[in-house]
């Protein structure tokens, strides 16, 4: 798990880009690419100005335009002129209306006209005063990304363990995109001790996607009533789930299935048994690299020791959002079937 800002910084940050935030509704015919004098892209939008484009926004122009991700790449690097023109002629043969997002000036996201905007300021207020009230919690990580808001936090009252010595604490993870890279989300969290690993539970999980009305023109994209009231239910529901994560009962149920990792043990080769395990959670070499490792230098070889390779591989992650992600994926080996895990672990 990555530390990520402390609570005050995590408040500092959401304050600062709820300021930078600027949105426009278009039509994508009306768009232009554009090849700046240091070979960067931009967005101009009519009567608007230039923005320059963000990976992410990139990524999702050449999803929409059925551009191959790896030819829409070379032309980024190696011939952007030629990237601008194919983009700007998919623009004017699809005309639609879309959503731009800007952050601080710059070209974040580019969506649909039915996207809804929940902000990461109204999640925060909702999550963080119910966090607030649950005895003795800790926020042990938390981060706002180009793509993501991520709060995680334990309850150090509810906690047990796996076998001697190896700790957990219950906790719950909550999360948004604000640009279309997810959904509204609440999680049950487990926080093992030993490593300060998380593991991110498949089971009770809620989630709302950014699906809300169509959005015509600029004026309606600030008609803030409709919009509130529209997001009231989500927020409503996170506000209940954060509550019911931090379950004692659930969180029994979820020690005995990671108590029954530990009697199934690698019978087979272990760096096969690594390569099978990271073909299903997709890794790459570097990433197969640091699970294998975690895995020997924790010397557990059963099932629970692989599990927490995994969310031990999330320290080594390139960025907080792919960190997340090795957390989410030790929550789908927890409910992995057993005859998977069987596969797993006889891997020759």
């Amino acid at each position: 798990m990555k530390t990520g800002l402390t609570l005050v910084q995590l408040a500092q940050k959401i304050t600062a880009n709820q300021e930078l935030k600027r949105d426009f509704i278009a039509d994508a015919a009306s768009l232009t690419m554009q090849v700046q004098a240091d070979k960067k892209t931009v967005l101009e939008i009519p009567d608007q100005g230039s923005f320059p484009l963000m990976e992410l926004a990139h990524d999702q122009i050449g999803s929409r335009l059925k551009i191959p991700a790896p030819y829409y790449d070379r032309m980024r690097a190696e011939a952007p002129d030629l990237l601008a023109t194919n983009v700007n002629a998919w623009f004017r043969k699809a005309p639609e209306k879309r959503m731009i997002r800007t952050l601080g000036g710059d070209t974040r996201a580019f969506l649909s006209n039915r996207y809804n905007r929940i902000e990461n300021e109204e999640i925060a207020n909702v999550a963080l005063p119910i966090l607030m009230d649950i005895p003795d919690i800790k926020i042990v990580s938390a981060e706002v990304t180009d793509r993501r808001l991520y709060i995680q936090a334990v309850s150090p009252r509810i906690q047990g363990e796996v076998k001697k010595g190896d700790v957990v604490q219950a906790g719950v993870v909550i999360s948004n995109s604000e640009v279309g890279a997810g959904a509204v989300s609440v999680a049950p969290l487990v926080y093992r001790l030993v490593c300060l690993n998380g593991m991110i539970c498949a089971d009770g999980r809620f989630r709302a996607n950014h699906v809300g009305r169509k959005i015509e023109d600029d004026a309606e994209l600030w008609q803030d009533d409709t919009r509130k009231a529209d997001d009231r239910a989500v927020l409503l529901k996170v506000r209940d789930m954060v509550r019911a994560a931090v379950d004692a009962v659930r969180f029994r149920e979820r020690l005995d299935k990671m108590a029954g990792l530990t009697a199934a043990t690698i019978t087979g080769n272990p760096a096969a048994a690594v390569e099978v395990l990271a073909k299903k959670i997709g890794t790459n070499d570097a990433e197969q690299g640091s699970i294998l490792r975690a895995l020997i230098e924790g010397g557990d070889l059963s099932a629970w020791g692989m599990l927490n390779a995994v969310t031990y591989a999330a320290h080594d992650a390139r960025n907080y959002d792919r960190a997340v992600e090795f957390e989410a994926a030790g929550g789908t080996l927890l409910e992995l079937p057993s005859s998977e895990w069987k596969t797993i672990l006889q891997a020759a």
